[in-house]
């Protein structure tokens, strides 16, 4: 593999097929930087990146996950969450060496274009990018990261995405009155989002029931961390009440789960909040299509950012990023891995549902 810089190229119909390729890095223009991805986190989040790659509504617009890096036609090159380096720079205020932490795709390098860049950051003010969530174009340095330190840099990208996004959906829940359920059930629960949400959700003094749904290394996994009241298998679901009126966080997004709960609880299933799409090649029930609400923890962020300010919303999260993290540390390990063929191989496990849950996958990429 040329040293001057790779890529990986997806099939955007079929998000299985995936190939490391050459790529030389494209000089800055004016205004622009040339970023390197120093490391990088894979888990099942970016799965659904994909599986959402194509215009899907989630963002207002005619656009999907792909347009972030990839727009128009081409491979598909994936959304992650990681680290890079400034290496070249044509805006006098993002100095070549700086270290950013935020969105980047697949590959070695991107080119980005500041927007009212600060000691703290910059967005990307890229033409494609002006009309995406902003979220998503936020690029920090590491003196802007609440929370940092070189001894929890691997956990920013593993987690702070996920948890933020479990969080958003405990505090809709919450703002919703739990929507009048008794029980929450959430599919997927093992994955990081899902416990993201399981933790935020039992730092309530007053909450519904908590039962996570999950495969048996899921299980094995959970047990005996207190995040949720009850775990049971995918084949279980019929064991729960079904008079009890209950929410369906659907984090996995397997339509024939949905389905199950759907035909279980019928009436009582009083909300289908349809989050992820790990399941992404689990067929239509049937050709059932299940009613839900989509969930867009973007919109979440930005609807709390103007009720409580930027600054309270920082607060918030911060406080309930640093209570998570507390407790994360022991749940979990980092499998750090190393090279342009590990980030290949990192994303074929994920998209064959292969990831342990009780670890954080990073990529070095130098």
């Amino acid at each position: 593999m040329d040293k001057a810089g790779w890529a990986i190229d997806i099939d955007k119909r079929n998000i299985a097929s995936a190939a490391l390729v050459d790529e030389t890095p494209l000089a800055p223009g004016e205004g622009q930087v040339l970023a390197r991805l120093d490391s990088f986190a894979m888990t099942a989040n970016n799965v659904t990146y994909a599986a959402f790659g194509q215009p899907a509504g989630l963002f207002g617009n005619d656009k999907g996950y792909w347009d972030f890096f990839s727009p128009g036609v081409g491979p598909g090159r994936l959304p992650v969450w990681g680290f890079a380096t400034i290496t070249a720079s044509r805006c006098a205020d993002v100095p070549e060496g700086t270290e950013i932490y935020g969105y980047f795709p697949l590959a070695s390098h991107v080119l980005l274009t500041p927007g009212k860049a600060s000691p703290a950051g910059f967005a990307d003010r890229s033409p494609h990018r002006i009309d995406m969530p902003p979220v998503y174009n936020q690029y920090a340095t590491l003196a802007a990261l609440d929370g940092y330190s070189p001894a929890m840099r691997d956990w920013f990208p593993v987690f702070r995405p996920l948890y933020l996004t479990g969080w958003m959906i405990a505090d809709q829940l919450e703002d919703e009155g739990d929507f009048g359920a008794l029980q929450v059930v959430t599919s997927g629960a093992s994955s990081k989002t899902a416990i993201g949400f399981a933790h935020s959700l039992q730092a309530r003094t007053v909450r519904p029931e908590l039962v996570g749904l999950s495969s048996p290394g899921g299980q094995a996994f959970l047990a005996g961390h207190g995040l949720y009241d009850r775990v049971i298998g995918y084949d279980a679901i019929t064991s729960l009440d079904p008079a009890r009126p209950t929410v369906l966080v659907d984090i996995a997004g397997n339509p024939q789960v949905a389905a199950a709960m759907a035909d279980h609880f019928g009436p009582n299933l009083v909300m289908r909040l349809v989050v992820g799409k790990a399941h992404w090649d689990a067929a239509e029930e049937s050709g059932r299509k299940i009613p839900g609400a989509g969930f867009f923890a973007p919109g979440r962020v930005q609807k709390r950012i103007a009720d409580w300010g930027p600054v309270g919303f920082a607060t918030r999260m911060g406080a309930a990023w640093t209570s998570f993290m507390s407790d994360a540390t022991g749940m979990f390990h980092i499998d750090r891995r190393q090279g342009a063929e590990a980030a290949l191989a990192a994303y074929r496990e994920a998209v064959a549902g292969q990831l342990d849950p009780a670890t954080g996958l990073v990529v070095e990429t130098a």
